[in-house]
C-alpha cells in the first residue's frame, strides 16, 4: 500500500521523541535512587538508633484475671454472721433451758404450784447466795423449805447429771433476772468450781445444810 513520504517522517519523529523521554525518565529515577542512598548514608548513627527504638512494636502489659472468692468461702462467711451462729458463740439460752427443765414444776411465770412447788419469782433463795442456789440445782433439794412465808415439802430432783456447766449457769442467770428478780448473773467458772468441790455428794441438800453454806 502506498504511503506518503510526510507521514513516514512524522512517525519517525514521534518514535524518536518517545525514546528520548524514556531515556530521560530512567536517568531521573536513577538520580533519585543515588540521592536517597547518599541521604541514608549521611544520617548520623544516633538518629538511626532513635528511629529504630521508636519503630519497635508497643507491647501491652499483661493483666491477670481477677479471681472471685469461692462460693463455699462466701457461704461460710455469711453463716458466721447469722443469728444462729451468734447465739451458738454466746452460749446456751437460759430461758430455753428453763422451759425444758424447770417450767413443768415452777411454771412459765415462775409462780410455782401452791403447797407443792415453791415460786421462783421473788424467792429469797433464788435472789440470795449463788453458792446455795447452784448446789440446789446440782444435787436437788428435799424436806421442808420456807419460801415467801410459806412452807413447801416437795422434792426437787438433781440436774447436775443432765445440765452442763454453761447450761446451768445460763438457766440460773435467767431465773435470777426474770419476773422482777434482780440478782447477779451466775458464771460458768463458778458453777464448775462448786461442781468440783461437791463432786462426792450423792444426796439432795436440805434447808438446814444450806444454812451452813458460806
Amino acid at each position: 500500500m502506498y504511503r506518503p513520504v510526510e507521514s513516514r517522517s512524522l512517525r519517525r519523529a514521534a518514535l524518536l521523541t518517545l525514546g528520548l523521554v524514556t531515556v530521560a525518565s530512567v536517568g531521573t529515577l536513577r538520580s533519585f535512587s543515588i540521592a536517597e542512598a547518599h541521604s541514608a548514608a549521611d544520617v548520623p548513627p544516633q538518629v538511626k538508633k532513635a528511629a529504630a527504638k521508636t519503630s519497635k512494636p508497643v507491647t501491652k502489659p499483661v493483666t491477670k484475671p481477677v479471681t472471685k472468692p469461692a462460693a463455699k468461702s462466701a457461704a461460710k462467711a455469711t453463716a458466721s454472721t447469722t443469728p444462729a451462729a451468734q447465739t451458738a458463740a454466746q452460749g446456751p439460752d437460759g430461758k430455753v433451758v428453763y422451759s425444758t427443765t424447770c417450767a413443768a414444776c415452777h411454771q412459765a411465770t415462775g409462780e410455782g404450784v401452791e403447797g407443792t412447788y415453791p415460786p421462783l419469782a421473788g424467792s429469797e433463795i433464788v435472789n440470795g447466795d449463788e453458792n446455795k442456789v447452784i448446789r440446789i440445782v446440782l444435787h436437788g433439794l428435799t424436806g421442808p423449805v420456807e419460801v415467801a412465808g410459806e412452807t413447801y415439802s416437795g422434792m426437787m430432783p438433781p440436774w447436775g447429771g443432765v445440765l452442763k456447766d454453761p447450761e446451768l449457769a445460763a438457766v440460773l442467770t435467767y431465773v435470777r433476772s426474770a419476773w422482777g428478780n434482780k440478782a447477779a448473773p451466775v458464771t460458768v467458772s463458778k458453777v464448775a468450781a462448786i461442781r468440783a468441790a461437791t463432786a462426792s455428794r450423792t444426796t439432795p441438800w436440805t434447808a438446814a445444810e444450806l444454812a451452813n453454806v458460806k
